[in-house]
């Protein structure tokens, strides 16, 4: 029990105030919530799954880089889709969303999103140092990892669903695109000085992929403007 609560807070506490957890504020402008609980939820138990079984295997096996690149590309995607217009709220005939697999969309997201990052590695760090030969050990920091993610996570969802019902409509959609597209901002430069660890590299690199993103939002932009005139 002292085990499972020590992972419990501290998950929790590194989770609180994370991206993630900011990121799911921004998903609530896109998505129904019951498809980012499903996302949501089934990224937390493969990447603590994961934590648990692997040992930090995992992050052995993909570079570091190429998981920043990754999550780097969902958040500008999500970033530019706010702009072409919440397409979650639109209905097909028969009151069908058109987005199929928005949970799975939100699963991908929160899964390279999470992949590598405090709250993954401190999962891997307590896994490592408490589940050897042990598979009540194993069970507690699975269930304190998942729980403090969960409930972390719910609390952003929560302020995300408040902030929608509050908010004029559209506010929480540039709150939104600001949000992904820092964090996608962020990622890339990471990622770039991963790859080139210095020198031009870093910024011709990282500029080449912001140049590509502000022309991508500024198309969709005047595509979206000019389907409401």
């Amino acid at each position: 029990m002292l085990l499972f609560l020590k992972v419990f807070f501290t998950e929790f506490i590194a989770e609180m105030g994370d991206k993630t957890q900011l990121m799911l504020i921004a998903l609530t402008s896109k998505y129904k919530l019951k498809d980012i609980i499903m996302g949501t939820a089934a990224a937390i138990l493969v990447l603590n799954g994961l934590a648990v079984l692997a040992g930090g295997l995992v992050s052995e096996f993909i570079p570091e880089w190429l998981i920043k690149i990754v999550a780097a590309f969902a958040f500008l995607y999500f970033a530019a889709s706010t702009l072409a217009g919440d397409e979650d709220e639109e209905e097909e005939e028969g009151g069908k969303s058109k987005i199929k697999f928005a949970p799975l969309a939100v699963f991908c997201t929160f899964f390279v999103a999470e992949l590598g990052d405090k709250t993954q590695l401190s999962a891997i760090t307590l896994a490592a140092s408490y589940t050897q030969h042990s598979f009540s050990n194993a069970a507690a920091v699975f269930a304190g990892c998942t729980l403090g993610l969960i409930l972390a996570d719910f609390i952003g969802l929560i302020a995300g669903l408040f902030l929608r019902s509050k908010m004029p409509t559209g506010i929480l959609s540039k709150i939104s695109f600001l949000i992904f597209a820092a964090f996608g901002a962020v990622s890339i430069w990471d990622a770039s000085r991963l790859i080139f660890v210095s020198g031009p590299g870093i910024i011709l690199f990282a500029g080449a992929v912001y140049l590509l993103f502000v022309l991508v939002c500024i198309c969709l932009y005047t595509a979206e403007k000019k389907k409401r005139f």
